[in-house]
């Protein structure tokens, strides 16, 4: 839940965006969008069945449109077309909060699923209105305060799940310990890279708004450095900013300045310099975890998660955007074996910290997601505390180097 959600939350802010930009990719975002709802019905589909799924279907993917109606009636400045819009929206939110509230069988009140899913929609349409006026340091405030919202989101909607079918879930729970950190490193780790894969496009395409994604980048590195500490304590904090800062930052920075350039030399080095970093990070994830995660493993995942973010960069940068999508939907799949195999990590390394609770070894067959199909779950471990190391300082280096070729 907290995968789809979320996605569907970044998708949406991107395609809003772009449509409104008239961006070269903006057909390529908007198709992505509804790509993840198709996902979402296969998921529902697996827990209440085709019928179920099917109105699932078109109450939620049809809501998709009315984001659409909203960009076009702003794009017209026909205020009357954005208020039809907007009213289209209100039914939406009552329409679906009455099917979650029906098909959880009350678990999910509908009262409840109401407030949230209308504060959805207001982060949606607030971030896009300051984005629009040219707020960006709101639009990207409430773009973090709505992907957070999200996971708020998935949390109720699973309980509920799992509250009416216990036995399909094995008694599960949403609210133990082990499951919040699960919660909390997937959260970051998702944010991180759609933050940092945004950043990445912003910063090639010189975009105006393109520092404000670094604030937000700046924003959640204290996040993650924060999670880090309560998980390992202020001399395990100190340890991964040293190590964050180092290769990586300047690495990132410097492959998309190489790539304004054109400097081969340049793209090369930042490239060895990425692999550099992952040989040096994955050895410290191995000692901090005190080898619950296995330094080889802890390597091959940060490469792994790095060549995605590459592929994911080139492709934009060469306006291969359906690949771009592709490759993007991929890796942020990608970031949701982190909670599980991560999280099982933590859990069994500080079974006092956490109530002794690790993480199923493989969730029902409901087509949530899991392990992902290309990539291995246990090398993804490494990645979580290793994602802060893109965002922060080193974007400053490209607006620096962009400047320097306007």
């Amino acid at each position: 839940m907290d995968h789809l959600l979320s996605e569907h939350f970044v998708l949406a802010v991107s395609a809003m965006q772009k449509a409104y930009d008239e961006d070269a990719d903006w057909e390529e975002v908007e198709g992505a969008l509804y790509e993840n709802s198709a996902d979402m019905v296969t998921a529902i589909e697996g827990i209440y069945g085709e019928e179920e799924a099917a109105e699932f279907d078109r109450i939620f993917t049809e809501h998709n449109d009315y984001t659409a109606d909203i960009v076009e009636a702003t794009q017209n400045e026909d205020a009357d077309a954005r208020a039809a819009a907007e009213e289209e929206v209100e039914d939406f939110v009552l329409e679906f909060s009455e099917f979650l509230a029906i098909t959880t069988d009350g678990n999910l009140p509908q009262e409840a699923a109401e407030e949230a899913i209308r504060a959805h929609e207001m982060d949606v349409l607030n971030t896009f209105d300051h984005y629009v006026a040219g707020e960006y340091e709101e639009a990207y405030g409430s773009y973090r305060e709505g992907f957070d919202r999200m996971f708020d989101i998935g949390e109720a909607l699973s309980g509920a799940i799992v509250a009416q079918n216990p036995d399909m879930f094995e008694g599960s729970a949403v609210d133990t310990p082990a499951s919040d950190l699960r919660a909390t490193l997937n959260h970051l780790a998702g944010e991180h890279y759609a933050l940092a894969t945004l950043e990445m496009q912003k910063g090639f395409d010189q975009a105006e708004d393109f520092d404000f994604v670094i604030w937000a980048e700046d924003m959640h590195t204290a996040d993650f450095k924060a999670a880090i500490e309560s998980i390992y304590g202020s001399e395990g904090a100190a340890e991964f900013e040293r190590i964050w800062q180092g290769n990586h930052i300047d690495a990132q920075s410097n492959l998309v300045a190489a790539t304004i350039e054109g400097n081969d030399e340049a793209r090369e080095q930042a490239l060895a310099d990425l692999e550099t970093f992952a040989m040096d990070f994955g050895e410290f994830l191995g000692t901090a975890t005190e080898g619950n995660l296995p330094v080889e493993a802890a390597q091959e995942a940060v490469w792994a998660h790095e060549e995605n973010v590459v592929n994911t960069f080139d492709h934009y940068v060469s306006e291969d955007y359906e690949s771009t999508y592709e490759s993007f939907r991929e890796g942020y799949a990608m970031m949701f074996d982190i909670g599980e195999v991560l999280g099982d990590a933590i859990v069994t390394q500080m079974p006092a910290e956490f109530g002794g609770e690790v993480m199923p070894e493989e969730m029902p067959q409901t087509g949530l997601g899991g392990a992902s199909q290309t990539t291995s779950a246990t090398m993804m471990m490494a990645y979580i505390a290793f994602a802060a190391a893109v965002i922060g300082t080193g974007g400053y280096v490209i607006r620096k180097r962009m400047g320097n070729n306007a």
